[in-house]
């Protein structure tokens, strides 16, 4: 009987999964993105497909999210503007597909879904609650945004991927994520982590905890909208994204720092649960012909027979 009910799980779980990170049009837009023939942004063994492809960017983006905050300008637009708490599935369903597109799908559906995204911010402008005016289009907002992620995505990859990268693999996803921020904007973006950290602590003399920081905080870490069933592997999720940050980045939202716990019980709680995730939202069996290799011209899943197991660093984790 377990035999029988493991791939129902599975399958349940990862179309649970699916349905919030990548919306009921997840495979449409899946299919979409892989399937159209042209060339890339980035080949095939390019790491930035590694870390976008791994279930780590589920703690590596909720720990984003919270780093982000502490900008009051970046708050501010992201509190006017984005929606977040009135249509927070939503807003993550737009994140994921782009960061998909960009990194999986053809280089003219890249630059579309960038020309997108840069005509959205042209339009967000206003004022803060101390009068400071802020545009999402300004390059120094930008820069901190892309900063912010890339830094969490590579942290998130490196303790909980399935393939950390060695020391010139993270330079070279630093670098394959330039590519895709000075599309977007950002003026000299990082090129390796030196030039990230370098980066990173230029904006530490900006950076402040606003109301609306710790409004946002409270939201994303404990009133998350989810069903009950999954407010236990979404804490241990939070727990693991909070564990993620910089020490100099809690105390201003008022988050624990206790390295002891961090480093047995959330830790090994988060490997446990990223390998969970990487499990259910795993792609369909491969289609192999005599010699290992997936036909072309087999397309319908009902009609694959599985390969031997590798991996996959081609299917985003965000919309399986």
């Amino acid at each position: 009987m377990s035999a029988l009910r493991a791939p129902c799980l599975r399958q349940r779980l990862g179309s649970s999964l699916s349905a919030r990170v990548a919306g009921p049009s997840g495979p449409t837009t899946r299919a979409r993105i892989h399937d159209t023939p042209g060339p890339r942004w980035f080949g095939p063994d390019r790491p930035i497909r590694t870390v976008h492809g791994d279930a780590s960017m589920f703690i590596g983006g909720l720990s984003a999210l919270l780093l982000q905050t502490l900008h009051p300008l970046a708050m501010a637009a992201v509190a006017a503007h984005s929606g977040y708490r009135g249509d927070p599935w939503g807003r993550l369903q737009r994140t994921s597909t782009f960061l998909a597109v960009t990194t999986y799908g053809t280089a003219d559906d890249a630059q579309h879904a960038v020309d997108r995204v840069r005509a959205v911010h042209e339009r967000v402008t206003g004022t803060t609650g101390t009068g400071e005016a802020y545009r999402a289009s300004d390059p120094h907002l930008l820069a901190w945004v892309h900063v912010a992620e890339v830094d969490c995505f590579l942290r998130a990859h490196q303790r909980y991927g399935a393939h950390p990268l060695d020391a010139a693999g993270c330079d070279a996803y630093i670098a394959d994520t330039a590519r895709v921020a000075t599309a977007l904007g950002v003026v000299d973006p990082p090129h390796d982590r030196r030039e990230l950290a370098e980066r990173l602590a230029a904006y530490r003399g900006e950076l402040r905890p606003t109301e609306q920081a710790q409004e946002a905080t409270r939201f994303i870490l404990l009133h998350p909208p989810l069903p009950w069933a999954a407010r236990a592997p979404y804490a241990l999720l939070a727990a693991n994204a909070v564990s993620m940050l910089p020490t100099w980045a809690r105390k201003p939202l008022g988050l624990p720092h206790l390295p002891a716990v961090e480093r047995s019980c959330v830790r090994l709680g988060g490997i446990a649960l990223t390998r969970t995730i990487r499990w259910a939202m795993a792609p369909p069996a491969r289609t192999c012909d005599t010699d290992g290799q997936e036909p072309a011209a087999v397309k319908d899943p009902a009609h694959r027979v599985p390969c031997e197991d590798r991996p996959r660093a081609d299917r985003p984790a965000q919309i399986q």
